[in-house]
């Protein structure tokens, strides 16, 4: 059965005190894959722009995209910010979310920081999914990274893109902002450290990076491939950022339809 709009509902996984946001596409309970999607450090269901609708419905898998803590509709999140929070979610809150919502088999789509999550739990788990796809994915602190974050910080028009960022998060837009900026910024921050536990991964796993991104390089992209036993594919785009998803949409669905078409 094709996945459309009336096949969409929006939902809350409840986790004990914590209630987040999500979307579910299609029939995602059950042991087919299902694409389960990872947003931003400063993302939402909302910032995807329709990416989890498209790519459902090109490769026929349902689809899960939920809200961390403190993003969107989810729950608050309180300061400080722990400095393994990407650990903490990657092999803590994503299996609850998971088995909240009958997913067994999950196709993990990760951007930025989702990107972390998603290796890190196929590193943690590495029996469970089916493949994963990250986004412009950290798995080492580069200095670009806190140049990208500083800048970001200093930038005049900061106060502009925060009040952008209210669209999607409302009252906790502050608190989100300042937890990424804080948590990343504070001295000795290994958070994203993986490069020692990429071995683990196992799964098929598509690697995309823009070239010209301003928090990452091509580094990162490369230590994957190098680094993981699975299967690896990588595409790094030229006259691209930090959203390949976004700012070249059409390269990056095809991509990702052409490889999860392999896995079949």
């Amino acid at each position: 059965m094709p996945l459309t709009e009336a096949s969409r509902d929006n939902f809350f996984v409840e986790l004990g005190a914590l209630r987040l946001a999500a979307r579910r596409i299609g029939d995602i309970a059950g042991a087919a894959p299902a694409l389960v999607f990872l947003h931003e450090a400063l993302g939402s269901i909302g910032q995807w722009k329709g990416l989890p609708e498209e790519l459902a419905g090109r490769t026929g898998l349902a689809a899960l995209v939920y809200e961390r803590q403190g993003h969107g509709r989810s729950s608050p999140l309180l300061l400080p910010r722990a400095g393994d929070y990407l650990r903490h979610e990657a092999e803590g809150v994503l299996p609850a979310v998971l088995a909240a919502c009958g997913i067994a088999r999950p196709v993990l789509v990760g951007h930025s920081d989702g990107a972390t999550i998603a290796l890190m739990h196929a590193a943690a788990f590495p029996e469970r999914p089916a493949a994963c796809i990250a986004l412009a994915p950290h798995v080492m602190v580069e200095e670009r990274t806190l140049a990208g974050i500083r800048a970001a910080e200093a930038d005049p028009g900061a106060a502009e893109v925060r009040r952008r960022l209210a669209r999607y998060h409302g009252d906790k837009t502050e608190t989100l902002w300042r937890a990424w900026t804080e948590t990343w910024l504070r001295p000795g921050f290994e958070g994203c450290e993986l490069r020692d536990r990429l071995p683990q991964i196992a799964c098929p796993t598509l690697v995309i990076q823009g070239a010209d991104d301003a928090y990452g390089s091509a580094c990162q992209l490369r230590l994957i491939a190098a680094r993981t036993c699975g299967p690896v594919e990588t595409l790094l785009l030229p006259g691209c950022g930090h959203q390949p998803h976004l700012e070249r949409r059409e390269a990056v669905v095809e991509r990702v339809a052409g490889f999860l078409a392999g896995l079949s």
